[in-house]
């Protein structure tokens, strides 16, 4: 099995808070990025573009991507839209895990319906041109955060997460034992436990009062 199906498997048994948990040092997309589709939920490697106002590129990294694939585009969060039904449908077609836009996305009659995952920041009728070649596979930022070609992105319905690929398996696999502790929680919470019983609340506040260093864990 190779790194990358590693990443998938693992990722598909957990979520964007708990990889949030377990990699504090993970870059989290703005949330002003949001699904247009019908399906939120991606995961796979970057493939990169930035655009300013014109969609060539955009095309041009559609024919480069792969299936499993993620297509990132820094569009700057300027408004026009950089893709629409057309582009989700070729990106079904090639197989690609799906579309983040940092700028605009149109179509969403057909768009928010769609089984591919697309998040965009804006929604608009208006296009941009394609009049400017782009360079595909560059390090670029979208929604706020630097997203280099290969980096793995991660999306669910809490949000967008990007992790190094050589860091992603140890990431993720400390996120699955964030959601093994959380599934413990809640039989303890529905066997009765209180919440502040399961993460020491009362003790933790004494440290914190005293000036004592603390951290609040859950006891299970």
């Amino acid at each position: 099995m190779t790194d990358l199906d590693t990443i998938r498997r693992l990722a598909a048994d957990v979520d964007t808070t708990a990889i949030c948990d377990a990699a504090r040092d993970a870059y989290v997309m703005s949330p002003a990025l949001r699904c247009r589709s019908a399906v939120p939920v991606l995961c796979g490697p970057a493939v990169t573009v930035r655009c300013r106002d014109d969609f060539l590129g955009v095309i041009q990294a559609i024919e480069v991507a792969g299936a499993g694939d993620v297509l990132v585009v820094d569009g700057g969060g300027r408004e026009p839209a950089l893709a629409g039904e057309i582009f989700a449908r070729a990106a079904l077609a090639k197989g690609l895990a799906g579309i983040i836009v940092d700028g605009g996305y149109r179509d969403l009659r057909y768009v928010s319906t769609c089984p591919l995952p697309v998040y965009s920041r804006h929604v608009t009728p208006r296009a941009g041109t394609t009049l400017r070649p782009a360079t595909v596979g560059v390090t670029v930022e979208c929604g706020g955060v630097p997203v280099n070609p290969g980096d793995i992105v991660i999306a669910d319905q809490d949000g967008i997460v990007v992790l190094d690929p050589a860091d992603a398996v140890t990431h993720l696999t400390a996120a699955a034992a964030v959601m093994a502790t959380e599934a413990r929680v809640v039989e303890r919470l529905d066997a009765g436990a209180t919440l502040g019983e399961l993460v020491g609340v009362a003790e933790h506040v004494d440290r914190l009062r005293r000036g004592e260093p603390s951290r609040l864990t859950f006891a299970v």
